[in-house]
């Protein structure tokens, strides 16, 4: 790897930005891959694409016959929490277990506390304001738990005009129903509004608060892992 295309790396390590190198098996040649850049070879940015959401490099045959290794340099995951409520507890806590750098947001002072939320960073500000200034990307995953339109649905109008692979909310399929009107009066499309995951998470007869966070990161992870044939 020559200084140039390891400056590049790093820099890209440093803005967020998701890159795959590409090495020739045969001739060692190397090419840097950001998915969205439109001047990669179409294989090599879609093979990147898979490979930066799976997290695992891969060998590849090019179109030619040609044998390369893909390796990834991926950004952090992150979870942002929309709502300090019983369920973002043990949310947080797995999903920090799991790698994820975990936001919660909630303007409530004494919900959105150190005491009930060691070790997670806690925007005390409102949802539009906070996640706004959060730069969602690919890596981010976003769910809304307080159940209050206030709260939810500032965060996510903005989440579902970002890159964010997973989107959630609480709620059964009434208030599902409900939040889509809403937000279709707010004048986001179908297109957009079917990317919420809701009710959140997998349907696995969870109850409790805990069980709740297994079914939403079960979900996230399974969005995240699975890659489009």
């Amino acid at each position: 790897m020559n200084r140039k295309t390891l400056k590049e790396i790093v820099e890209g390590q440093s803005d967020k930005h998701p890159l795959g190198l590409a090495t020739n098996l045969t001739t060692n040649e190397q090419i840097l891959i950001n998915p969205s850049d439109t001047d990669a070879p179409k294989w090599l940015a879609t093979a990147t694409s898979d490979a930066l959401r799976s997290d695992k490099g891969r060998v590849l045959k090019a179109p030619n016959g040609e044998e390369w290794f893909l390796n990834v340099f991926n950004t952090p995951l992150r979870l942002i929490i929309i709502g300090a409520v019983h369920i973002a507890q043990p949310l947080a806590a797995m999903a920090r277990a799991t790698g994820y750098d975990v936001t919660i947001v909630d303007p409530r002072e004494a919900f959105a506390s150190p005491a009930r939320f060691p070790d997670v960073t806690l925007k005390v500000a409102w949802p539009d304001e906070a996640v706004n200034k959060l730069n969602l990307d690919a890596r981010t995953a976003l769910v809304a738990l307080t159940h209050d339109p206030k709260l939810d649905d500032p965060a996510l109008q903005i989440a579902l005009t970002s890159p964010c692979f997973y989107i959630g909310a609480l709620g059964s399929n009434k208030t599902q129903a409900a939040r889509r009107e809403r937000l279709s009066a707010a004048g986001l499309a179908d297109t957009a509004l079917s990317r919420i995951n809701g009710p959140v998470g997998l349907n696995i007869g969870a109850k409790s608060p805990a069980e709740i966070a297994i079914s939403i990161l079960a979900e996230i992870t399974q969005t995240l892992r699975q890659v489009s044939s």
